[in-house]
C-alpha cells in the first residue's frame, strides 16, 4: 500500500480499498446541489465519509445557476464591493442548507461564508490570495476536523478590511483545490455533473467514455481550450502529494470512481538540444482547404519524422522537425505539392533551436508572450516563430542565438 506521511500521523495517497481514514475536500457544484433532493444526496454521501471514519472539508457552489441568475439581474451600475456582496448570496444559501442537511443526519457541522470566525481564504490590496495568510487560517481549520464538517462557501474570499471578494470564473473549485493543499489533504473530490473526464462531450458524440486517468498538465490544456470539467485556476494549487478527483453526483460513494488527475505542473525555462529546421509549405488559399494539414502531418508521421510544432499563416504551414530528418521530410512532402493543385513549394531553413517557457500560472499572467518576445527584439535576435499553448510560450530562433536567447528569457521569469 502507498502511504505518505501528513502531520505525524500515517495516511493513504491513493489507495481507497484500506480502512485507513484520510482528510478529504469535497466540493459540490452548483448542478449537484441544483435542488432539495440534490443537497439531500450530498449530505447522505458526505455522512457515509464521516461514518467510514474519514475527515472532510466540504465546499458548496451556489445552487443551480443562481449565481448567473443574480448577474444577470444587475441591470444598474454597481461598484465591484457591492457587486461581491451580492453575488455572494448563492454560496451562502447553499453553505446553511449542506450544513443544516448534515446537521439532521447527526453529523456536527457548520458554515463558514466571508466574515465568519476563521474564515479562511484572505486577499490581498490586488485582489490576489494572501498565501501566508491563508496557509495560516487552513491550517487552523484542520485542526478543527476531529469535531466538526467545516462547510465552506465557495467562490468567495475576504480582503484583509473584512469585504468580500472574490476568486473568479470557476472559483469554487479554487476554493477545494487550495484548500485540499494548505489542510494537507489526501484528496481532492470535484462532484459534478459529468462523470469524470470524457473522451468526447458525449451530448454529441455517440460512444464516449470517461478516461479513468488524465495528467495535470493534459486537463488544463482541454480547460484552457473549452472543456468545463475543473477551473485551470484551481489546478495551479495542485501539487504531486494532492491527489484530485472528479466524480458524478449520482455516484454516491465520494472516495471511489470518476477520473483521477495525477501529477503536478512543472514551472521551467528550457532550450531543446537537438537542432531543429522549419519545413514551410506555401499554397494558394491553404486556409480554405480542409483536410491538408492532417494530411501532411500524417505524410510525415508515417515516414517516422516527428514534428516538434506547426505554426500556419494565410498561405503556408511549418512544421519544426529534427535537423536530421530535414532532406526526408523535404522530399516527402515535395511530392504531396506535385499531387495538389492548391500547393505550390516548400522550402527549408536549417539551424533552428527553441526556447520553451512552461508555467501554470502563464494563461493568468497578461503580457506574457510580450514578456517573452520583447528582450529577444531589443537584442536584435531574429524570431523566427513563437507557439503558445494552454501552459506554454515557444520561441524559435537561430541556433547560433540560443543560448543569449536563454539567458535573457531566463532573466524575465
Amino acid at each position: 500500500m502507498n502511504t505518505v506521511m501528513r502531520g505525524g500521523t500515517q495516511s493513504r495517497a491513493t489507495n481507497h480499498e484500506s480502512s485507513e481514514s484520510m482528510r478529504v475536500v469535497v466540493k459540490f457544484g452548483g448542478t449537484s446541489l441544483g435542488n432539495g433532493r440534490r443537497v439531500t444526496r450530498a449530505a447522505d454521501s458526505i455522512a457515509a465519509a464521516i461514518e467510514a471514519g474519514h475527515e472532510v472539508v466540504v465546499v458548496a457552489s451556489a445552487m443551480g445557476n443562481t449565481t448567473d441568475e443574480i448577474l444577470d439581474d444587475i441591470e444598474y451600475d454597481v461598484s465591484e464591493a457591492d457587486r461581491a456582496e451580492i453575488v455572494s448570496m448563492g454560496e451562502r444559501i447553499s453553505v446553511r442548507m449542506l450544513a443544516g442537511a448534515l446537521e439532521s443526519r447527526g453529523v456536527d457541522a457548520t458554515f463558514a461564508e466571508p466574515g465568519s470566525e476563521g474564515w479562511p481564504i484572505i486577499t490581498d490590496e490586488y485582489g490576489e490570495v494572501d498565501v501566508d495568510e491563508t496557509t495560516e487560517r487552513a491550517g487552523a481549520l484542520a485542526g478543527r476536523l476531529t469535531d466538526t464538517v467545516p462547510v465552506i462557501a465557495g467562490f468567495l474570499a475576504e480582503d484583509h478590511d473584512g469585504n468580500v471578494t472574490t476568486l473568479g470564473r470557476g472559483g469554487s473549485d479554487t476554493t477545494a483545490v487550495m484548500l485540499g493543499k494548505y489542510v494537507d489533504a489526501d484528496e481532492v473530490v470535484i462532484v459534478t455533473d459529468v462523470e469524470g473526464v470524457m473522451t468526447a462531450d458525449p451530448r454529441v458524440v455517440e460512444g464516449a467514455r470517461n478516461v479513468g486517468e488524465i495528467s495535470v498538465d493534459e486537463l488544463r490544456s482541454l480547460s484552457f481550450r473549452g472543456a468545463e470539467v475543473v477551473a485551470p485556476s484551481a489546478l495551479s494549487y495542485k501539487d504531486a502529494d494532492l491527489g484530485v478527483r472528479v466524480v458524478h453526483y449520482q455516484h454516491d460513494d465520494l472516495l471511489t470512481g470518476g477520473t483521477s488527475i495525477e501529477g503536478e505542473f512543472q514551472n521551467l525555462i528550457d532550450l531543446e538540444e537537438a537542432r531543429l529546421c522549419c519545413v514551410t509549405i506555401a499554397g494558394r488559399a491553404i486556409r480554405n482547404s480542409p483536410g491538408i494539414l492532417g494530411d501532411l502531418a500524417t505524410a510525415l508521421g508515417d515516414a517516422g519524422i516527428n514534428i516538434e510544432a506547426n505554426s500556419s499563416g494565410m498561405d503556408s504551414l511549418t512544421f519544426y522537425v529534427r535537423k536530421d530528418d530535414a532532406e526526408r521530410a523535404e522530399s516527402i512532402l515535395h511530392d504531396r505539392i506535385v499531387a495538389d493543385d492548391t500547393l505550390s513549394s516548400v522550402t527549408v531553413k536549417d539551424d533552428i533551436a527553441v526556447v520553451r517557457v512552461t508555467g501554470s500560472d502563464l494563461p493568468n499572467q497578461p503580457g506574457t508572450v510580450k514578456q517573452v518576445t520583447d528582450p529577444l527584439a531589443e537584442e536584435r535576435i531574429h524570431l523566427y516563430d513563437a507557439i503558445t499553448s494552454a501552459t506554454s510560450v515557444s520561441v524559435f530562433v537561430p541556433w547560433d542565438d540560443r543560448e543569449r536567447a536563454l539567458s535573457l528569457v531566463q532573466s524575465e521569469f
